[in-house]
C-alpha cells in the first residue's frame, strides 16, 4: 500500500528547488539525501532527493535531473508517496498509523458489532470517522478513554462512547 508522505507545491529560487507540504512525522527520513519517491501521477516520478533544507518553516526539496524553476513548476501538485512496508512500525503502543486503523472493525465494550474505522481525521484532536452498519457516520475523539482497546493484529478496536453519541435506539 502507498502512503502519502508530501504534496509537491511552488518552486523556490532558479535551482530547481521546490516547497513540499510535509505529510509525515519522519519528514528528516522521508526526504533524505538519495530517498526515492514515487508520485501520483505515475508518469512523472519516481523522484530521488538530491538536496534538502528547512526555510523559514518550510521544506524545500530539489530532485535530481530538475536543475530550473521551470522544471520544478511542472511538478506542482504531485503528490510523494512511499510504500507502507518500508516504514517501520510506531515504538509507542500507543500510537498508530491512519493506515493501519482505517478498515479496523469497531465493537462497544459490551461487545455490540458497530461497523467500522473509515477515516481518521487531524484537526486539532484525532478523530475517528466510524461507518455505522447501519449506514450513519459517527464522529469519536481518539482518545484512550473513548477507545480503550486497539488490536491491529486481530482486526478490531474497542469503543466507549459517551452517552448519548450512539443513540442507537434513536437509528
Amino acid at each position: 500500500m502507498q502512503v502519502t508522505v508530501g504534496r509537491i507545491g511552488r518552486p523556490h529560487g532558479i535551482r530547481g528547488d521546490v516547497v513540499v507540504g510535509v505529510r509525515t512525522d519522519e519528514p528528516e527520513l522521508r526526504f533524505a539525501k538519495g530517498s526515492r519517491l514515487d508520485t501520483d501521477p505515475v508518469g512523472i516520478g519516481p523522484l530521488t532527493v538530491a538536496v534538502n533544507k528547512w526555510h523559514s518553516g518550510e521544506l524545500l526539496v530539489r530532485f535530481e535531473g530538475v536543475s530550473d524553476r521551470d522544471a520544478a513548476a511542472e511538478l506542482r501538485g504531485t503528490w510523494l508517496l512511499v510504500d507502507s512496508a518500508t516504514i517501520a512500525p510506531p515504538e509507542d503502543p500507543d500510537e498508530f498509523r491512519d493506515t493501519d486503523l482505517i478498515g479496523l472493525s469497531v465493537r462497544t465494550v459490551d461487545g455490540t458489532q458497530l461497523g467500522a474505522v473509515d477515516d481518521v481525521l487531524h484537526s486539532g484532536q484525532d478523530v475517528l470517522l466510524i461507518k455505522a452498519a447501519d449506514g450513519r457516520e459517527i464522529m469519536l475523539p481518539f482518545v484512550k478513554p473513548f477507545v480503550p482497546e486497539v488490536d491491529i493484529k486481530a482486526g478490531f478496536m474497542v469503543i466507549a462512547p459517551p452517552d448519548g453519541l450512539l443513540n442507537l435506539e434513536d437509528a
